[in-house]
């Protein structure tokens, strides 16, 4: 007989992503909505093992839909690395009573909750919320929608400049070791060239494909970068080499960095925030653990947190073809 959840845990840890409050919002109301307690852990990983919590209803989570960042902060928790660190934390839990933790953050917090819960048996669910788009077994990540409109306007602005000056713009984006964020807001903003971690292009490629812009009469270019890119050299040696090669280039960088994680969460990561984490309560509340919710083809599943961790999703080889035959 499955044991009767009667407290729910949630907590946002690793980078934080626009919607993350949404998210608390959601688990928080859903909790009410089914009777059921719920507490917010500070600070991710390392509040469970301070025992650093706040109470959350259906009022307290009011006016934060609409807030960057997460209310419940984020941090990374050397400490829980450690099977004592561990070992405190599940203790604060079983003190506080809680039934089940929601986990929401990406790749490291899901390895974390896994082996919390092997260890100590106490069930996670895990909502993926992260702008860097990586995680397998959804479609999107919580902030990914946000960011990428963040990366479009700034790089429409940045190409008012490149246009006044007849300029080349370098434009690093975020996105660790995945492309997601450069190789879709590329072709949003009318990139000229799209660099990203899976697919090596080479310098020769690029310099070509410069040189082919110029003599067809363009006289700006836009560049995005992943910042996890392999061709060899970061967005600065990047530019000096094109500088280099193509002297008539005048190649300016602008690395976008953190803003990407800012800013109030669109429309898309509100409401797909809110499916997660009613889902995420509904499955707690069902008995079922070490899962993740995502949502594919626009339905919210669940995988099992092992398959979620054992892969990672691929790039859309559609848009890189895409992107060839709109930068002519």
């Amino acid at each position: 007989m499955t044991k009767r959840i009667k407290r729910i845990g949630v907590m946002t840890s690793g980078g934080d992503s626009p919607g993350m409050n949404a998210a608390i919002r959601a688990v928080a109301r859903a909790s009410s909505y089914y009777r059921v307690e719920c507490l917010g852990f500070m600070r991710g990983f390392q509040g469970m093992i301070e025992n650093d919590y706040i109470e959350l209803n259906a009022r307290s989570v009011r006016n934060i839909i609409n807030l960057g960042g997460t209310i419940l902060k984020s941090a990374r928790s050397k400490e829980f690395l450690t099977e004592e660190g561990r070992a405190k934390a599940a203790a604060n839990l079983k003190k506080a009573n809680i039934d089940a933790m929601i986990l929401i953050g990406g790749d490291g917090t899901f390895r974390g909750g896994k082996v919390f819960s092997e260890e100590h048996n106490i069930p996670v669910i895990g909502v993926p919320g992260t702008i860097d788009n990586d995680i397998f077994g959804t479609h999107y990540t919580i902030g990914y929608d946000t960011a990428l409109n963040t990366v479009i306007d700034a790089v429409d602005k940045i190409r008012d400049t490149a246009s006044s000056h007849n300029r080349l713009f370098f434009v690093e984006v975020m996105g660790r070791d995945a492309g997601f964020i450069a190789l879709n807001s590329g072709i949003g903003a009318g990139a000229e060239e799209i660099l990203i971690p899976e697919e090596d292009l080479g310098l020769d490629r690029l310099l070509n494909s410069l040189e082919r812009s110029r003599r067809s009469g363009k006289t700006s270019s836009i560049v995005i970068v992943s910042e996890g890119d392999k061709i060899g050299k970061n967005v600065f040696e990047l530019a000096a080499y094109v500088k280099d090669n193509l002297p008539y280039y005048d190649a300016k960088v602008t690395v976008l960095g953190h803003i990407q994680r800012g800013g109030s969460p669109t429309c898309f990561d509100r409401v797909l925030a809110s499916r997660l984490c009613v889902k995420a309560v509904e499955l707690a509340l069902d008995g079922q653990q070490d899962i993740m919710v995502g949502m594919m083809n626009n339905e919210i599943k669940s995988i099992e947190l092992v398959n979620a961790l054992k892969s990672k999703p691929t790039i859309n080889k559609e848009l890189l073809r895409i992107s060839d035959i709109l930068s002519v």
